[in-house]
């Protein structure tokens, strides 16, 4: 049975929210993913960002969605989160807006961990093209390039993934499935 935003706990433990337009039935990838019961089983106990221990993890991925751009650039979770694991050798992976994590996740030289890197992240293009420029708090585009990333910007709405070391980040909702393969390729080789 699909999940529901209704009814959700205040907590960021328990069920994880999903967009319903995620659920939708004509995507193949996302009606296996849910349909299993170990997925199934661990989107709906999650446990919180905080409680994490980054030492068990050699990567964190952050997905995407419009709501990430208010939540995770101020997020100390994830900013200590992602900074510890980045600083412990892992990976930081981003697609669409969850590249916003990265606005504030520092190694331990003080530096942003997107400065100077190649990254990618929903377009200004995307933005327009979607009608939310007015809604979003800021552009995402913009806010890498001004947070001293390298921005690199594919076709609208195309897959399009960046790798910059233990750096991946996709443009949109369609990069996802190729920055999945970047991420696990990467992790393969670094094992």
């Amino acid at each position: 049975m699909p999940a529901s935003s209704e009814g959700l706990p205040p907590s960021a433990s328990g069920a994880a929210p999903i967009d319903p337009r995620s659920l939708s039935d004509d995507d193949a990838i996302n009606r296996e993913f849910l349909a299993s019961l170990e997925t199934r089983s661990l989107l709906d106990n999650t446990i919180e960002l905080a409680e994490v221990d980054p030492e068990k993890y050699q990567t964190i991925l952050f997905a995407g969605g419009h709501g990430t751009a208010w939540d995770f650039p101020k997020s100390a979770a994830v900013n200590k989160i992602g900074s510890a694991i980045y600083e412990n050798g892992g990976f930081l992976a981003a697609v669409c807006h969850g590249p916003a994590a990265l606005l504030n996740i520092y190694g331990s030289d003080g530096k942003l961990a997107i400065q100077n890197k190649k990254v990618a992240g929903f377009s200004n293009a995307e933005e327009e093209a979607a009608g939310l420029t007015e809604v979003a708090p800021y552009l995402l585009q913009d806010q890498l390039a001004a947070s001293g990333a390298n921005y690199q910007e594919g076709e609208k709405f195309k897959s399009f993934v960046v790798k910059d070391g233990r750096l991946i980040t996709g443009q949109n909702p369609q990069s996802a499935a190729e920055l999945a393969r970047t991420l696990a390729k990467a992790l393969k080789q670094d094992s």
